[in-house]
């Protein structure tokens, strides 16, 4: 199976610091439900990124600018978890999507960070699972799936089972994005998605049992759906 893992860095590099138990519970399941094909997990910058953007912006440095460190730190992330998966991955983090081509080929998982300033890592996600031709992408939140709005605002937002990649567009139109910033997913996301028609499953990741239900294909989370 190709498959391609996006953990969203605001799970396990926080505020008070690096949630060792989770990163460690992650990094087993990754272990032993490997099966030797073209793996590949994202990680994201979290709060760690977000602190040395606000101090980029702070001194004030453009956007581009800011980007750029945030993506060096979602690489420090991706070696730590690389480091937590030991032999199961490859050791050395891609910086462009031919090494990552390169590594997946090498029969273990591939682990990465962003790849360029303006780019989600939820971007980079689609964009390695499109380069892998992954069956699906599973997306690791701090939410239980896709909401019909966001349910850390409003009390009334309902989950979604399923989605297709234009409502949820629609229900993500009026968000912004800045540099080292959490989304859902953004416009290069969703045109990848879109191309190349690979499904999305949207977990909780604070529960790694969620992420061992979507690996092995159980119903869990908000599937994304293209149209």
């Amino acid at each position: 199976m190709n498959l391609v893992i996006k953990i969203g860095g605001h799970l396990i590099f926080r505020k008070e610091g690096v949630d060792v138990k989770l990163l460690r519970e992650h990094a087993s399941i990754l272990r032993e439900l490997y099966d030797g094909g073209r793996w590949a997990v994202v990680v994201g910058g979290g709060d760690f990124a977000r602190k040395y953007v606000e101090a980029s912006r702070n001194l004030g440095i453009n956007e581009a600018a800011s980007d750029s460190l945030a993506v060096q730190v979602t690489r420090i992330n991706a070696r730590l978890l690389s480091l937590a998966l030991g032999d199961a991955a490859y050791q050395a983090i891609p910086a462009t999507l031919d090494r990552v081509r390169e590594y997946a080929a090498l029969g273990k998982i591939v682990v990465l960070g962003g790849l360029q300033p303006g780019q989600s890592t939820v971007g980079v996600a689609a964009l390695t699972a499109e380069a892998l031709e992954a069956e699906k992408l599973i997306i690791a939140t701090d939410v239980d799936g896709v909401y019909t709005s966001d349910p850390k605002t409003d009390p009334n937002a309902k989950l979604l089972e399923e989605v297709t990649l234009g409502k949820l567009q629609q229900i993500l139109s009026k968000t912004s994005h800045k540099a080292g910033e959490y989304k859902l997913i953004d416009a290069i996301a969703l045109k990848i998605l879109s191309r190349s028609r690979i499904p999305a499953i949207y977990i909780n990741g604070g529960n790694p049992e969620n992420l061992r239900k979507a690996i092995l294909g159980e119903k869990i989370g908000t599937l994304v759906k293209p149209e």
